[in-house]
C-alpha cells in the first residue's frame, strides 16, 4: 500500500462565536477621577464597585481618552477631542465635541442615549457636562 505524498490532516469543525453581547453590568475596581487612581481601603487593597458605577467610570474615562493614542485599544475606542478643539469657532468646537463624545459612548451596546450637553469656557479651557443613559440603568451625569 502506498502512502500519500502529502500528509492528510482532518480539519476541525468551525464553531462560530456567540455574537450576543453580554448586557450585564459587572463589578470592577473603583476609580477616583480626582486622584486618577484606584480607590484603596486601609489595608491598601483595591475597593470594588458595583456594575452601574463601573459603567459610569467607563463613560468618564472614554470621554477623556484620545482615539488612536493607545495601541491597546481598538480604533473604535476614544474621542477626537484634539481635532475638535483645533477650530476657532466656539459653536463648531462644541458641536464636534458633542458628536465625538456621543459616538465614543455609543460604541458600548449598554449605552442607550447621550444628551443634554452643557459647555462652559474659562479662557481657553472648555468644560463639558452631559447625561448618559444605560440599558436598565439610571441616567448618569458626566463632567469633563
Amino acid at each position: 500500500m502506498s502512502q500519500p505524498l502529502f500528509p492528510v490532516v482532518q480539519v476541525p469543525e468551525f464553531v462560530p462565536q456567540n455574537t450576543k453581547y453580554d448586557m450585564e453590568y459587572r463589578r470592577s475596581a473603583k476609580w477616583d477621577p480626582v486622584k486618577g487612581d484606584f480607590v484603596r481601603d486601609g489595608t491598601n487593597r483595591v475597593v470594588e464597585c458595583d456594575g452601574e458605577e463601573a459603567y459610569s467610570t467607563w463613560c468618564f474615562k472614554i470621554a477623556q481618552t484620545e482615539r488612536y493614542r493607545c495601541l491597546a485599544y481598538p480604533d473604535s475606542i476614544g474621542v477626537e477631542m484634539e481635532r475638535a478643539l483645533d477650530n476657532d469657532d466656539v459653536e463648531t468646537v462644541e458641536s464636534m465635541v458633542q458628536r465625538t463624545i456621543t459616538e465614543a459612548l455609543m460604541v458600548n451596546p449598554r449605552t442607550e442615549d447621550v444628551w443634554n450637553f452643557e459647555f462652559s469656557w474659562k479662557g481657553d479651557n472648555m468644560y463639558c457636562r452631559f447625561k448618559v443613559k444605560g440599558v436598565d440603568c439610571d441616567e448618569i451625569t458626566i463632567a469633563i
